[in-house]
């Protein structure tokens, strides 16, 4: 790697050690009971961190340090992507059932289409479009970050694609509980209210936080119902990144960008699946119930969230205010029609499947 040769190598830490003391200080305050009580993940943190950098110290740092901090936005993010498979099994798809599996595909297939759809009558660009439905449609920041090496957009576009996201997630995480307690999704039965809840919501946390609301002992299988749903939705990350590339390269093909185009094949979405294969394999061998109880699992997730943050921190970093000022309302208004659909067309979706 160019970034690693004589000369440029140790600008390229520089940018790096930048970019990795940012993500402790994410840590450090994901820790706070504060940030805690709002399900705020290191990930969040990080990319606010990064932007926050981005609009005061950027411009007094040399730029020779940039190569290492655009290395964390690639080769650090895909290695995160791939160590993510740890946390899944097989094991959970068959815990769960068909129903849950049928409605994670629907939705996150008409959530990708109607999303990229709803860009066009908004006149958002393809890319913006594509990544912000990709985070609504499957599991919030960590799905963007994983479609960004395959879209390749610019770091301002996946950073308002994954705020969007987070914005509209966390809503959710309170609306859900406040739906339940109110009585709106008592036609439900709480089967359906997990899978829904798993199911439309943005992110692993957001789902934790709003399963645990309706049920803080899992006594009625909601949480732990919602959870596994979630998972679900997140192994359909390297399936949509795959026939995403495959896609992409063909539209880039009929538009004559250039006289050869290579399909770009996301290569650690295969290294994903190859994860959540062994991760089965171990939890068989080792005779646990969760992938919380299998050797060096715990080490292993806190290295993983440790790279995404890095790689969340340094597309912050490279994300300014003036560019979200240049993206202007459309792409939260994007989000918005998302979320509707997830909502109130995830409920309707969930009555016809499981109830």
């Amino acid at each position: 790697m160019k970034v690693f040769e004589k000369g440029n190598r140790a600008n390229a830490l520089h940018g790096m050690l930048l970019i990795a003391l940012f993500s402790f200080a994410a840590f450090y305050l994901a820790d706070l009971p504060f940030m805690k009580s709002l399900s705020l993940s290191p990930l969040i943190i990080g990319i606010l961190l990064g932007m926050l950098y981005a609009n005061s110290l950027r411009n007094h740092l040399p730029e020779t340090w940039v190569p290492g901090i655009k290395f964390c936005t690639k080769q650090i993010l895909r290695t995160g992507i791939v160590l993510y498979g740890f946390r899944l099994t097989l094991t959970q798809v068959y815990a769960v059932g068909l129903p849950a599996v049928l409605m994670d595909a629907i939705v996150v297939c008409v959530t990708i289409l109607f999303g990229v759809f709803l860009g066009r009558l908004l006149k958002i660009d393809r890319d913006t479009a594509l990544m912000t439905s990709t985070g609504s449609a499957i599991c919030g920041a960590a799905a963007v970050l994983g479609a960004e090496p395959v879209v390749k957009c610019e770091g301002h576009k996946t950073a308002i694609a994954v705020s969007t996201v987070v914005i509209f997630g966390t809503l959710s995480m309170f609306l859900y509980p406040i739906m339940y307690r109110m009585g709106w999704l008592s036609e439900m039965s709480d089967t359906a209210v997990a899978i829904y809840t798993g199911s439309t919501l943005h992110e692993v946390a957001h789902v934790a936080g709003a399963g645990n609301a309706m049920d803080p002992t899992d006594a009625l299988g909601i949480a732990g119902t919602a959870t596994i749903t979630k998972m679900i939705r997140v192994m359909m990350l390297a399936p949509v990144l795959v026939v995403m590339a495959f896609v992409l390269a063909r539209g880039r093909k009929t538009e004559q960008v250039s006289e050869k185009q290579r399909i770009t094949i996301p290569w650690f979405a295969f290294g994903f699946i190859g994860i959540i294969c062994l991760n089965t394999l171990l939890q068989m061998l080792c005779g646990v119930e969760t992938v919380k109880e299998l050797p060096l699992n715990g080490v292993i997730e806190y290295v993983d969230t440790f790279m995404l943050t890095m790689a969340m921190t340094a597309l912050g970093a490279e994300t300014s205010i003036d560019k979200f000022k240049q993206a202007g309302a459309k792409p939260f208004l994007l989000a918005g029609g998302i979320y509707v659909w997830l909502v109130v067309g995830g409920y309707f979706l969930t009555k016809m499947i499981v109830d």
